[in-house]
């Protein structure tokens, strides 16, 4: 999909029908002719548009001539058959003349949230500072699901204390999963950061300068609680397998109990049941002392089993 928008005197972002001076160029999940179209009216490097529809891409920046590619991990959530997923995905950032281009594979939040006018002081012929826009509203996401898997864990945690399944387990594998895949993402982004901070990559302004810095403390806050969380939660599926594992024996052994008490009168009952010759044989009364004996035993059994526990 290609779209354009631009952002007029007003501050209103509007969506445009063709491409003109001063706008943003938005590829999602772009056909080769939108690719090929985009290419060739802007004169961009062709690896620029097609280097970050590469889920493979890493976080980095390239720059040739007059172009410069900014490449990061945004977050990138789905719904399957367990429900959600939290992965990543590279986007890139395409900074030329008087255009910028966003490519990404797929539709994502931060586009979302820009395409909506949700994002304050945002200008689409400002580029540095619309850059540095979609990083800060990147880290924000990230540190919005980090705070959502949290939510889940704890949920997680809540039906496992009482549970003997795997699902629950499977759960909290699928979230440790997302949470490695946060932090590598959110620390290559620092890397990125880190370089147009220090670097001339892009010229800045006073307040571009301290809009990146807010952005690189929104990202190392992102990385601490991503990393708190991961160590949270390897520790708990470490003790929750041993609970699922111990609420297996103890039903294990309540079944046991029970099987032990009810042998019992099957055994007395055997030995008066041979044909052979036995005490009260053929009265009224031998049955009655049969079955005393029967439920004495298994009295006997049951207190001795409750003493030791096993109930």
């Amino acid at each position: 999909m290609l779209e354009f928008f631009k952002t007029f005197e007003t501050g209103e972002l509007k969506q445009l029908e063709n491409m003109e001076s001063g706008c943003w160029v938005c590829l999602t999940a772009p056909t080769e002719d939108e690719l090929t179209r985009v290419q060739t009216a802007l004169e961009i490097e062709p690896n620029f548009l097609r280097d970050p529809l590469d889920d493979e891409e890493k976080p980095h920046i390239d720059v040739e001539n007059d172009q410069t590619l900014i490449v990061i991990d945004v977050p990138y959530v789905y719904e399957d058959e367990d429900g959600k997923v939290y992965e990543t995905m590279p986007m890139g950032i395409v900074v030329k003349d008087e255009y910028i281009i966003t490519v990404s594979l797929r539709q994502n939040e931060v586009l979302d949230l820009i395409k909506s006018n949700r994002v304050k002081e945002f200008f689409t012929y400002k580029h540095t500072r619309f850059t540095f826009q979609i990083l800060f509203v990147a880290s924000k996401s990230f540190l919005r699901y980090l705070r959502l898997i949290d939510r889940k864990s704890d949920d997680a945690e809540r039906t496992l204390r009482q549970s003997m399944k795997n699902k629950e387990l499977f759960l909290l594998l699928q979230l440790e999963k997302s949470l490695v895949f946060f932090t590598t993402s959110l620390k290559s982004n620092e890397m990125v950061m880190e370089r147009l901070l220090k670097g001339r990559i892009l010229k800045r302004y006073e307040e571009d300068q301290d809009l990146l810095e807010d952005v690189i403390i929104e990202n190392k806050q992102a990385i601490e609680m991503a990393n708190i969380y991961s160590s949270i939660l390897s520790g708990m599926m470490d003790a929750f397998a041993s609970i699922i594992s111990n609420n297996l024996n103890v039903v294990m052994k309540i079944l046991t109990s029970i099987t032990i008490i009810l042998a019992i009168p099957t055994l007395i009952a055997s030995f008066w049941g041979m044909n052979t010759g036995v005490p009260w044989e053929g009265s009224l009364l031998g049955f009655v002392f049969v079955c005393a004996i029967a439920l004495f035993a298994s009295v006997v059994a049951f207190f001795i089993l409750w003493k030791r526990k096993m109930f």
